[in-house]
């Protein structure tokens, strides 16, 4: 019996470290209001079902999304799109697409109108999250290493909205001093401008994220740029602290004054528990199974009874 209780245990273990450590998935979109000879073929609310991970898309969006003519700088114009967005958001997952009430409103309505109104618009519903790199390094490094054209003729060069401490931050702190640098890359002398834009905005911003993706998009279309958005999500808490977070996202969060609460459990925690309880449900009833199997193997019974006697 002793083996059997170890072979339980061994299993109950395995199946809650299977359901638990499933990855965390995110959507990502990527649209132009006019195809600008980004890809030969119609690419209009194109849909990749498939999982895929932060260096596939980067992959997808630089051959089917057509990014590798803009962000590799190579000699020669090439000039189709003055600027290209990466905006990396903190809060979408995939679950959320379908529900009808959303976290954030306007980033869900901004996303939507964007995929369908756009000429070029393509979706990644399925991009599997790492807890072991942020989702700006793993894209790009995916750029990088598919720039390089093995003599090191190929880069990529961007503006960096996102790292607090880098100069562009400290030069561009409004939606106006941004808008002044699209309009100082359009023009067909000028490389196409890759601008990486995180959900946080500018220092002491209190804005949404779907309202700064809103603002965003305004600022590009009402300068009349050609441009070129990518949006990718990596959902809130997974690189708070690597090492003490082996699992792939928090199941639970300490309520303070920085760090949102997890008020309810969303669709991939309901699908985590239900596995979870099918587990223990089984394992109950293979216990019992083994149990009755045993008390029935142990009934000693006499093969023959002795006659009454008169």
């Amino acid at each position: 019996m002793a083996a059997v209780w170890m072979a339980l245990a061994v299993m109950l273990v395995a199946a809650a470290q299977v359901a638990v450590a499933a990855p965390v998935m995110a959507p990502a979109f990527l649209w132009a209001p006019k195809n600008y000879g980004l890809s030969p073929n119609e690419a209009k609310e194109v849909v990749h079902y498939q999982t895929i991970s932060p260096k596939s898309l980067a992959d997808s969006v630089l051959e089917e999304g057509g990014w590798s003519n803009l962000v590799c700088s190579k000699d020669g114009p090439q000039k189709n799109v003055d600027v290209a967005v990466l905006f990396l958001g903190s809060k979408l997952q995939s679950s959320d697409i379908s529900k009808d009430k959303q976290v954030d409103p306007a980033l869900a309505d901004i996303l939507k109108l964007s995929f369908s109104s756009s000429e070029f618009s393509m979706a990644f519903p399925y991009v599997a999250m790492s807890d072991d790199e942020a989702l700006e390094n793993s894209l790009l490094s995916g750029f990088t290493e598919n720039c390089e054209d093995g003599s090191g003729g190929n880069h990529i060069t961007y503006t960096d909205m996102c790292t607090a401490s880098s100069e562009s931050v400290k030069k561009h702190l409004n939606m106006d001093s941004v808008q002044d640098l699209v309009k100082s890359r359009m023009g067909n002398n000028q490389p196409t401008e890759l601008i990486v834009f995180c959900s946080g905005g500018f220092k002491d911003n209190a804005k949404s994220e779907g309202q700064l993706l809103l603002d965003l998009v305004s600022v590009l279309d009402k300068s009349g740029a050609k441009y070129t958005v990518l949006y990718a999500s990596q959902p809130y808490g997974l690189l708070e602290n690597p090492s003490d977070l082996p699992l792939a996202r928090y199941l639970a969060e300490k309520t303070n004054t920085t760090k949102p609460v997890l008020e309810k459990c969303d669709g991939e925690c309901q699908l985590k528990s239900t596995l979870l309880e099918g587990v223990f449900v089984g394992v109950v009833l293979l216990i019992i199974l083994i149990s009755g199997l045993c008390c029935m193997m142990g009934i000693d019974t006499p093969s023959r009874f002795e006659a009454p006697q008169d």
